[in-house]
């Protein structure tokens, strides 16, 4: 499908929550049975990235042959940098709480144009349904007081600093993907990463995040940029508008 190279479209919300949600209920269904077979993990994580790799490459390359594809399992294409189009992805956000048996991964897809994710698909199948640009929910109620999710592996340094000055409950969990779509669902207030990234672990996330109305930035209140030379991304943040003065103040003291 050919599109103006600057735009994104109806149709491209749709798609990217279509593959997403393919792409996850497949591998719920491959993650029962590989660990029935008692695989071992490294093969658990190898065979469920490339199966979903496959999934999504084949269903982008059909609707949207024009497009680069940049996607964790496969080797960076230069084309993209000269492309305002590119579809970022994710197959499988959470290797290892997949091969674990866990249920908080998923499969980010997104769509960004001129360095910005306007389209954005999150798949967390072994707990809810598919969190889309495609019909965003809106701002969720906020609870009592704020719940701050981070990585089981690799939470900031100054997590705990954090939720001490915020008056917040710590939460782990495992990937990017199931820690966005606690923030838009309301189950988390702040999501907050320090210890490095991708842009395919990030794009579909900050997407749906914007969309839904939320906040989303550097850890230093900086505009996230996509489609890099580099995709890498040192950190992020992703919470309620009416915290991000507050957490992004307690962010700079302690890194102070």
């Amino acid at each position: 499908m050919r599109h103006d190279p600057g735009t994104a479209t109806s149709q491209d919300h749709r798609d990217a929550t279509e593959i997403a949600t393919a792409a996850g209920e497949m591998l719920l269904d491959l993650q029962v049975d590989l660990l029935g077979a008692n695989r071992r993990q490294d093969e658990l994580q190898l065979i469920a990235d490339r199966s979903a790799n496959d999934l999504i490459l084949q269903q982008l390359a059909v609707r949207h042959p024009d497009d680069p594809v940049l996607s964790e399992e496969e080797e960076d294409p230069t084309s993209r940098l000269a492309s305002r189009r590119v579809w970022i992805v994710d197959p499988l956000d959470g290797t290892r709480e997949f091969a674990e048996g866990r249920d908080d991964w998923g499969v980010n897809v997104a769509l960004v144009v001129d360095g910005v994710p306007v389209v954005g698909a999150v798949a967390v199948p072994g707990v809810g349904d598919t969190l889309s640009t495609s019909h965003p929910p809106g701002l969720p109620t906020r609870a009592p007081w704020p719940l701050i999710v981070v990585s089981r592996t690799r939470p900031p340094v100054f997590a705990a600093v954090m939720a001490e000055q915020l008056r917040a409950e710590l939460r782990s969990l495992g990937s990017a993907a199931a820690k966005t779509a606690a923030v838009v669902t309301g189950e988390a207030d702040i999501y907050i990463h320090a210890g490095g990234m991708h842009e395919w672990d990030s794009a579909a996330p900050v997407a749906l995040a914007t969309a839904c109305g939320l906040h989303a930035s550097r850890m230093d209140g900086s505009a996230l940029r996509f489609n890099q030379p580099e995709p890498l991304l040192p950190d992020l943040l992703i919470c309620r508008p009416e915290l991000a003065d507050e957490v992004l103040g307690v962010v700079r003291e302690a890194l102070d």
